[in-house]
């Protein structure tokens, strides 16, 4: 690790600061640190070639964090994203100037508010807030409205549908965003379709809007509280959806569905309906035809199970809507390949390639409404 003198002397002063966070800026030569007593930094003089100088600081600053100058294996980034790093020692890699063990910090199960922190101050892109706010102890931390606020602001500048999703997710997790910053994004969701499906993953409940409860809610309570009190999931479910946060729920779906971008917001719209409706069918074998995919909901409405049964013998009349939320229940990711496997349409040809899946959605929205 041949370092100029000066540069040596320096950081070597530094790693004894109480280090917390290390990011190396490549191109002005710049070393910055973040210490128990601030913020610091280091120009480099480079006494070789600037990458082959880069190498040698950071094997300086792996030599102190890992006690060997090896640094950490960039290359490995698929095992990176997977959170395969030690909870033990994100400490340790957060000092080491490298991005990519940033990124294995941000992923890792055991990050803390603090950590998150430090890793925000090293590198602060939107997709580290996102896997970030992924994590429980960062949410409830002073990180969280940090995050989410980052994420709020930079949606204007997502141009991949799926990051848009993430972001409206991950920062509308309870408690990180005022009514009125809901209130902004939800209307911003009119013009960009993907926000909705975001809101449909965060706050299925709790969505804005002003729907009333279907007429049949309060008459359906009233003779299902035996097997609410049992916990029969399908009984739980027809009220959730027949009551006013349902309704609001049925025209969120709707509103997903005028104007999706691209294949991944179909895609993402199906699986947040398949996770809502989950509880009313165990699966489908049928999962690639939407007309058979139909049938067998039929099909398992009549010869239903046994807590399906109990509800359908108290009333009869909310077949319709049992039949309604099995079709729905079997939105998947499948039922799209047979069309997205032959084209990569975007905008309105593929929302005209999609309308023998998509109408039918809104089919069961009505019944439901009805």
């Amino acid at each position: 690790m041949d370092l100029s003198p000066e540069d040596s002397l320096r950081l070597n002063v530094l790693l004894h600061q109480g280090l917390q966070a290390v990011r190396v800026d490549e191109s002005r030569m710049i070393v910055y640190a973040l210490t128990e007593r601030g913020e610091a930094k280091v120009p480099l003089n480079a006494n070789c070639r600037d990458d082959q100088y880069i190498r040698n600081v950071k094997s300086l600053l792996s030599s102190h964090s890992l006690g060997s100058p090896g640094g950490y294996p960039v290359y490995l980034k698929r095992w990176t994203r997977m959170g395969q790093a030690k909870d033990n020692s994100l400490h340790q890699l957060l000092v080491l100037g490298e991005e990519e063990a940033v990124v294995a910090v941000v992923h890792a199960p055991g990050l803390t508010n603090e950590l998150a922190r430090r890793a925000w101050w090293c590198m602060p892109t939107s997709d580290n807030a996102r896997r970030m706010l992924e994590k429980e102890a960062v949410v409830k931390g002073d990180m969280g409205p940090i995050l989410s606020e980052f994420l709020i602001e930079h949606l204007p500048f997502e141009e991949d549908a799926l990051a848009m999703i993430d972001s409206v997710r991950a920062s509308l997790q309870f408690g990180l965003v005022s009514t009125e910053q809901k209130e902004k994004l939800w209307t911003k969701a009119k013009m960009k379709g993907a926000y909705f499906v975001g809101f449909l993953q965060a706050m299925p409940d709790d969505l804005p809007g002003d729907a009333r409860k279907n007429p049949n809610y309060d008459k359906f309570n009233e003779k299902l509280t035996k097997l609410i009190k049992q916990g029969n999931p399908p009984a739980l479910l027809l009220l959730r959806v027949l009551s006013a946060a349902g309704q609001n729920y049925l025209n969120a779906i709707d509103a997903a569905l005028k104007r999706p971008s691209d294949q991944n917001v179909i895609v993402a719209l199906f699986m947040t309906i398949e996770n809502y409706f989950k509880d009313i069918c165990p699966g489908f074998q049928n999962r690639r035809d939407i007309d058979l995919l139909k049938d067998e909901a039929l099909t398992k409405c009549q010869s239903c199970d046994e807590q399906l049964a109990e509800l359908k013998l108290l009333i009869p009349e909310a077949e319709p809507y049992l039949n309604a939320m099995m079709v729905l229940s079997g939105y998947c990711e499948e039922l799209t390949f047979p069309v997205f496997g032959q084209t990569d349409a975007i905008g309105s040809v593929m929302r005209k390639r999609v309308k023998h899946l998509t109408d039918p959605i809104k089919e069961q929205t009505k019944i439901l409404r009805s």
